[in-house]
């Protein structure tokens, strides 16, 4: 029986899914198109470490200008845009790997309501879920554009919690701008730093200074660490 009272709000990237032959990738790809130059993954994470860089357009076009390159934010989107959704069958997003191992969100479910913040848009999140989860049971589902203020605001935590009043959230993701917005939100924070990604440790030691109760090396070890 699902536990009315305890709401488990999931991120996307980074917690559902793998992103960095997505994402990541395509920050490198659009980088390199207007620059010739192969920014540093180690940079990238290094950069999503400071906070304030959960939007991948702007981080993408703030390393085209580290690399001496003055193209606008519009262009950079662009480019960005079609490097990533590609013609809907050669895109990054097709590289994606799913993290949740089958049963792990139908078992879930079972004890909490599940919902979904993302910094993602609706057209890409669409995609993803299509591909893995169709059926995934996330109500309610905050995308990009149901939010005035993206992460580490906490509007999307805000707009879960009102939709909700008296549910006890909490909230899983896997950067710091993640556990800042669940921070300010007064929710409860789960962190993920993967052990393969960049500054594993680094990232690990940021989230419990965020606050975060736990740090995971992926979602599939959620259920040790969650109330019964």
């Amino acid at each position: 029986m699902v536990n009315g009272n305890r709401i488990l709000v999931l991120d996307m990237d980074g917690v559902l899914v793998d992103v960095t032959r997505s994402y990541r990738e395509t920050i490198r790809l659009v980088v390199r198109h207007f620059s010739g130059h192969d920014p540093d993954p180690d940079h990238i994470q290094a950069l999503k470490n400071q906070g304030g860089w959960n939007n991948d357009w702007a981080l993408s076009h703030h390393l085209v200008a580290q690399a001496g390159a003055q193209i606008s934010y519009g262009q950079v989107v662009d480019c960005f845009n079609r490097i990533f959704l590609g013609d809907g069958s050669d895109g990054m997003i097709r590289h994606e790997r799913w993290i949740a191992r089958p049963g792990l969100l139908e078992r879930l479910v079972n004890r909490y309501r599940l919902a979904l913040f993302t910094g993602r848009s609706r057209p890409e999140l669409a995609v993803t879920l299509r591909r893995f989860s169709n059926q995934a049971p996330f109500d309610p589902v905050i995308a990009a554009e149901d939010v005035i203020n993206p992460k580490p605001a906490p509007d999307g935590l805000l707009r879960i919690a009102a939709l909700h009043p008296g549910r006890e959230l909490w909230y899983v993701g896997d950067t710091v701008d993640d556990a800042r917005s669940a921070r300010a939100a007064g929710v409860r924070f789960i962190g993920i730093a993967a052990p393969a990604a960049g500054r594993h440790h680094e990232l690990a030691g940021l989230l419990r200074t965020e606050g975060a109760l736990a740090v995971l090396p992926d979602i599939n070890a959620l259920e040790e660490v969650l109330p019964k």
